[in-house]
């Protein structure tokens, strides 16, 4: 009966839910779908993120991006999905999530570090970005296509 028992608890604790670390931040967002800046809680987990945005205290906005990119209230879809309809759909796929967490983009293209930060400058046809990771804030503008990611710690 023990073994039992201890089947169905390890079972029950593999399928819990994620335990994120929610940490505050002011976040920024623009883009042709969001218009949005104020209080915002960025959590990560085993390789997935959660971003909730707030406006006077209520929950404005929700994003889950492990597998998929969960939208609250509007249902899951591919991150390619995502980025057709919320950001550009020439960016890679797992743009939004390594903004999120801080990570280079676009393969590490052009990225130049210093004291554990770093830049990415990218121009192409369709995009001019300019991305910056810093101990304060994570700062992403693509210029073509007039999108602003920019997080910044509350404190």
């Amino acid at each position: 009966m023990r073994y039992v028992a201890l089947v169905l608890i390890v079972l029950f604790a593999g399928c819990s839910t994620k335990q994120y670390e929610r940490k505050p931040k002011m976040v920024t967002l623009k883009t042709p779908q969001i218009k949005f800046a104020d209080l915002g809680y960025l959590s990560s987990s085993n390789g997935g993120v959660q971003l909730e945005l707030y406006v006077v205290g209520k929950a404005l906005l929700g994003i889950e991006i492990d597998g998929m990119v969960c939208v609250r209230g509007e249902g899951c879809m591919t991150k390619s999905s995502f980025n057709d309809t919320y950001l550009y759909d020439a960016y890679p796929p797992d743009l939004l999530k390594n903004i999120l967490l801080g990570k280079p983009i676009y393969n590490g293209e052009g990225v130049q570090r210093s004291d554990g930060e770093f830049s990415q400058t990218i121009k192409t046809p369709e995009v001019d970005i300019r991305y910056i990771v810093n101990r304060y804030q994570t700062y992403f503008k693509d210029r073509k296509n007039n999108i602003l990611i920019k997080i910044k710690d509350t404190k």
